[in-house]
């Protein structure tokens, strides 16, 4: 029988006072994105008439239908480019043990080491010829590139834990490297999977200094430039502030929560991987 112990009280209320902590800065965002302009009292002091017109002014003024579509796109088909080219790149590096293998494997993790700034000319002046600046597409074409290296990274690290019986018994069956990639390491692969589609998910959706470098100019933009576009212009009205921010956390929060198990258990897998 387990007793209730101080440890017990204590571990709860230091629960109760991270949980606080976390969920402030929360509650200020939601109160005072509820709150009419014309209250001006302590943010902490909860709204006594919320509004939700500042939801509508926020959606109008900043423009973010069109902003989270364009930021929708970008996240869902770099993340698809991500993950579909790094899997298939570390299956082959993780199984042969060549030298070749080894070099190719250094160079790709030359990616995480150099800072990304240093190629941002030379890649401003290629989207430039290819004439694809102002389109959503540069954002595309760079993310794939930039995310490649430690996504590959960490689908090379799981690989390695993974017994080689799985395989070998498939390709006594007959079943080409291809085969055995796609009908026995991939379905193996989903807890890695799962995290870096998490990664690299949020790491696209929040960039702020990619878009505004290769959208300036145009009229597309994504969520955080048109949140910054909102910042400058309407900077005294708070209210409105926070309820675009709170309209730009919504479509994440709604992800999370309708993958909540599959993320976890991702993690989890991944990271123990």
């Amino acid at each position: 029988m387990n007793r209730y112990r101080r440890r017990t009280l204590a571990l709860e209320l230091l629960m109760v006072a991270v949980a606080a902590v976390i969920g402030f800065p929360v509650y200020v965002l939601i109160n005072l994105a509820v709150r009419a302009p014309s209250d001006t009292g302590s943010p902490i002091r909860p709204t006594t008439s919320p509004t939700l017109s500042n939801f509508t002014e926020a959606w109008q003024q900043a423009g973010l239908g069109g902003a989270l579509i364009n930021s929708t796109i970008v996240t869902t088909v770099s993340v698809a480019v991500v993950l579909a080219i790094s899997s298939l790149a570390a299956y082959p590096l993780a199984r042969i043990t060549a030298v070749w293998s080894k070099g190719t494997f250094l160079l790709i993790m030359l990616g995480l080491v150099l800072p990304f700034q240093l190629a941002a000319l030379p890649l401003y002046q290629t989207m430039r010829d290819l004439g694809l600046l102002g389109s959503i597409w540069a954002l595309v074409l760079f993310y794939a590139g930039l995310q490649v290296p430690f996504t590959t990274f960490l689908y090379v690290g799981f690989l390695r834990s993974l017994p080689r019986e799985f395989e070998d018994a498939a390709a006594i069956d007959g079943c080409t490297p291809v085969q055995t990639f796609r009908y026995v390491v991939l379905p193996m692969l989903k807890p890695v999977t799962v995290t870096a589609l998490v990664l690299n998910a949020v790491a696209v959706w929040n960039d702020f200094f990619t878009p505004l470098l290769y959208l300036s100019g145009g009229t597309q933009q994504t969520v955080p430039v048109a949140l910054a576009g909102f910042f400058g212009q309407y900077v005294s009205d708070w209210n409105l502030v926070f309820a675009a921010l709170l309209i730009s956390i919504v479509p994440v929060l709604a992800v999370y929560f309708a993958l909540q198990r599959s993320i976890i258990n991702g993690f989890a897998g991944g990271l123990k991987g």
